[in-house]
């Protein structure tokens, strides 16, 4: 006797915010909840993606435009397939987010946008890599959110303020939302 499996529905939960405001955390502890459950979960890491998927990219605006679209186009694919897709990428422009939500919307793939909406001087004080120190002292320059741009979503689909609660309230908090739109 075989047993039927339900396909599991896939999204994008696309996180984005400022440098340490606590994105990449927050998806790995949602993450480890949902994986709990039996979720099919990927988190596609900025940083990590940077490293391998986009190796060779500055920071320009359109270096960071092709960076956030390569993750979006990873993200799009694997979620199609029913994985709950976790990106914590800063994509600091609304444009790049808007492409790959388009890009979602094309496919019939949910996309959906959270700001981790911690302010600047709660990320430097956070900030694990040094990068606020230095860009302070001059070694680094296009920091998002200093000196360079960071536009922070109009009407994201979900809004958590990262500064305000712990690691495991915010997570609760993107879990319950999540479980709102049947994805949890």
């Amino acid at each position: 006797m075989t047993t039927a499996t339900v396909t599991e529905r896939g999204a994008t939960v696309w996180l984005t915010g400022l440098p340490s405001a606590g994105k990449t955390t927050l998806a790995f502890a949602l993450a480890e909840r949902l994986r709990a459950e039996g979720h099919k979960v990927e988190v596609l890491d900025g940083d990590e993606i940077r490293e391998f998927l986009s190796k060779g990219l500055g920071f320009s605006q359109e270096d960071r435009h092709t960076n956030v679209t390569r993750i979006g186009f990873v993200a799009e694919k694997l979620a199609s397939h029913g994985v709950k897709v976790l990106a914590p990428v800063i994509a600091p422009y609304a444009a790049s987010r808007a492409a790959v939500r388009a890009q979602h919307d094309k496919s019939g793939t949910e996309f959906l946008e959270i700001h981790v909406a911690t302010p600047v001087d709660v990320c430097s004080v956070r900030d694990v890599k040094g990068l606020y120190a230095k860009q302070a002292a001059g070694e680094i320059a296009h920091l998002t959110g200093v000196d360079d741009p960071y536009e922070a979503p109009e009407t994201p689909d979900l809004r958590i303020e990262t500064q305000q609660q712990s690691v495991a309230e915010s997570a609760a908090e993107l879990h319950t939302f999540l479980t709102t739109r049947g994805l949890a």
